[in-house]
């Protein structure tokens, strides 16, 4: 099977052939994957949201036009989905420094000082910071800063995959900055973003 184009895994799935389905799921779960970790709301696990994706999908299958990529077809499913599942567990605690590990609080503490490459565990860190403030911005927001700045995605992209216009990301992203800007002024340090 590995020779069919998506159009046709796409078909034969649609007529219930089982090693089509397989197929489908074998080349989109890293994509799959991919996105549920970069969006995926904190009480849900990686597999259930992905399972849950997937379900989606093949309800949707025959909607399927062909008209653009079956990968961005499927993403859009993909953040769709953990919009929805992050809305649905919408909690926004408040942050305070006393709430960030020793870690967090070192990466902090440094992070507008320091213009070197961050060591390994500085890097986890960093990224549990980002989670942290990530709390405070709405899906939206941080589905957009997740593409633009963590994936490197382009104005553009993100409009085909979110269907937001581009000005409208372009204000999502100044937004959820200036959020993420004022909560680490909060925490004492500013001028990082």
């Amino acid at each position: 099977m590995v020779d069919l184009d998506a159009a046709e895994l796409v078909q034969a799935a649609l007529r219930h052939d089982d090693e089509a389905a397989r197929e489908l799921v074998r080349r989109l779960y890293p994509l799959v994957a991919k996105m549920v970790r970069s969006h995926r709301p904190r009480r849900t696990s990686e597999e259930d949201l992905c399972q849950m994706i997937f379900i989606k999908i093949f309800q949707k299958l025959g909607q399927f036009s062909g008209k653009v990529p079956l990968e961005h077809w499927v993403s859009r499913i993909a953040v769709n989905t953990c919009l929805s599942q992050i809305e649905s567990e919408r909690i926004r605690p408040e942050l305070r420094h006393a709430d960030l590990s020793e870690e967090e609080q070192a990466v902090v503490e440094n992070l507008a000082t320091s213009t070197e490459e961050l060591a390994p565990d500085r890097q986890l860190a960093s990224r549990q910071l980002v989670e942290h403030l990530f709390q405070f911005l709405k899906p939206v927001e941080r589905l957009v800063i997740d593409l633009l700045y963590l994936q490197g995605r382009t104005v553009e992209e993100i409009h085909q995959i979110t269907g937001l216009g581009t000005a409208a990301v372009k204000v999502r992203a100044f937004r959820a900055r200036q959020k993420m800007k004022k909560h680490l002024t909060k925490l004492g340090v500013g001028g990082i973003l």
